[in-house]
């Protein structure tokens, strides 16, 4: 489980096949500190399982449909959200996230002004009815508050903050994002569907 507040920017060091799936290794400072082997990253939104370890960095591997499913970052270069599980008793500062990513959208505006940016993104066809003004969303890892939604395209607006400590703010029009429906929302609707 994770919170949505990434704790570092990371870069995709390398990536080599292996065994059938994608081997990446991701260069990192402060992730690394009490992590081993076998711990969960959450990577760009994806919860993804620590392989190996370096001074400089992490291993993981994705599965053929963990890359088909999520957002194509997973090149060298590309700067990837890292946040760490979190453990029983810290304290949650966004929201509940669980690291499984629903879907890949498209953004589709990023209009900036001072003080805010709102980022415009448009939600697969089965995604967009959990989206709700003033609900949670996470984008690339990153928890956010719904500020609006017609049809498909949803907004959010990012403080300075989040543009300097995440990769939002390297977005632009045609981007594609991975995005984590809020996880209430998911189990409402299973609970209203048992009813009937």
């Amino acid at each position: 489980m994770f919170t949505g507040i990434v704790e570092e920017v990371g870069r995709v060091a390398r990536v080599e096949p292996k065994g059938g799936n994608l081997r990446v290794w991701i260069e990192a400072g402060r992730v690394l500190e009490g992590t081993k082997v076998g711990d969960s990253i959450a990577t760009s939104g994806a919860c993804l399982t620590v392989v190996e370890l370096s001074e400089s960095g992490f291993a993981v591997e994705l599965a053929q449909e963990t890359v088909k499913r999520t957002a194509p970052r997973w090149r060298p270069g590309a700067r990837v959200n890292l946040e760490r599980a979190t453990r029983v008793g810290d304290r949650l500062d966004g929201h509940l996230v669980t690291g499984h990513v629903d879907g890949v959208g498209r953004v589709t505006r990023f209009d900036r002004r001072p003080g805010a940016h709102d980022l415009y993104v448009e939600a697969p066809p089965d995604l967009a009815r959990y989206v709700a003004p003033k609900g949670s969303i996470t984008i690339d890892g990153v928890s956010l508050t719904v500020v609006g939604v017609r049809d498909r395209v949803f907004s959010v607006t990012l403080i300075p903050h989040t543009l300097q400590v995440t990769t939002l703010g390297e977005l632009s029009a045609g981007d594609a994002v991975n995005l984590e429906i809020d996880l209430i929302a998911r189990y409402v609707e299973r609970l209203l569907e048992a009813r009937t």
